[in-house]
C-alpha cells in the first residue's frame, strides 16, 4: 500500500482572498515504512509575502513589503518557479495514493484551488487521511499539534526551529506510524534479532510454580464457588 505524507507552506489562510502555496513536501511510504522517495518543491506564489506568514516559514524575505536580504540559509522565491511550472509533476509523484495531512482541509483547499486554476483535475477530499482528527479521537481534550505529538511519542523535533513542509512531512511520517500502533515492521526485525542472539524458542512457555501460592479465598468463598461450579456438571473447567 503506497502513501504520501504532505504538508504545505503558504502566505496565509485563504487561497480565495489571494493566499498562495509557497512550499509542497511529500514522503513515500510504502507498507507504512518510507521508501525514501521525496517530492520537494518552493514556489514562486506571485504575490507579495505578509510579515505574519515570513514569522512562520522563514521563506521568502525577497518578498516581503519592504524586501529583506536573505539570511544564511533563507530561500528566496521571486527565482523559484510558479505553481503553473510543477502541478502537474506534484500529480505525477502523489497518483491516486492515500495523502496523510496534519490538518488536512487546510492544505486540501490550497491544492485544489491551485490546481483548479491551472485547470488540471483536482483531488478528491476522501483521498486525504487528516492525523489531527485522529490524534484528537486517540487523545480526546490533549493538545493534538504535531510538536504536541512530538512530545508525546518522543519523536526529535528539534531541527524544527520554523516550520517547513519537506521537514514537516518525515516528522508528520514518524507521528502517522506511532498513531495507526508504531512501527510494526521494525518490531518484527528487533523479536527477531532478540530471539536469534538469546536462543530462546517461540514457541517457550513459563514452567508451573514448584510451590502453588496459597489461595485467599475465605471458607465461605470457597464453599459458594463448589455450588456454583457443580451446578454447571461435569464438563466444568474447574473439575479438570
Amino acid at each position: 500500500m503506497r502513501e504520501i505524507v504532505l504538508d504545505t507552506e503558504t502566505t496565509g489562510f485563504d487561497p480565495f482572498s489571494g493566499d498562495r502555496i509557497v512550499e509542497i513536501g511529500a514522503v513515500e511510504l510504502l507498507n507504512h515504512m518510507p521508501t525514501g522517495e521525496t517530492y520537494h518543491v518552493y514556489i514562486n506564489p506571485e504575490r507579495s509575502m505578509p510579515i505574519e506568514a515570513f514569522g512562520v516559514h522563514g521563506i521568502g524575505p525577497d518578498l516581503l513589503e519592504p524586501p529583506q536580504p536573505p539570511g544564511p540559509g533563507a530561500v528566496t522565491l521571486k527565482d523559484k518557479p510558479v505553481f503553473a511550472k510543477v502541478g502537474q509533476g506534484f500529480l505525477d509523484f502523489v497518483r491516486d495514493s492515500k495523502m496523510v495531512i496534519h490538518n488536512a482541509s487546510f492544505d486540501m483547499k490550497f491544492l485544489n484551488a491551485e490546481l483548479r486554476w491551472m485547470g488540471l483535475r483536482e483531488l478528491p477530499m476522501e483521498q486525504a487521511l487528516d492525523t489531527l482528527a485522529i490524534a484528537r479521537k486517540r487523545f480526546p481534550g490533549s493538545p493534538a499539534t504535531l510538536d504536541a505529538l512530538c512530545r508525546r511519542f518522543n519523536i526529535n523535533n528539534s531541527n524544527r526551529v520554523l516550520h517547513g513542509a519537506l521537514l514537516d512531512s518525515e516528522i508528520l511520517a514518524e507521528v502517522y506510524l506511532e498513531l495507526i500502533g508504531g512501527r510494526q515492521p521494525d518490531f518484527g526485525l528487533a523479536t527477531n534479532a532478540t530471539t536469534a542472539s538469546s536462543g530462546v524458542s517461540d514457541d517457550w512457555r513459563p514452567a508451573a510454580r514448584p510451590t502453588p501460592l496459597k489461595s485467599r479465598l475465605t471458607e465461605d468463598e470457597q464453599s459458594a464457588h463448589d455450588v456454583f461450579v457443580e451446578k454447571m456438571g461435569d464438563g466444568a473447567l474447574w473439575k479438570a
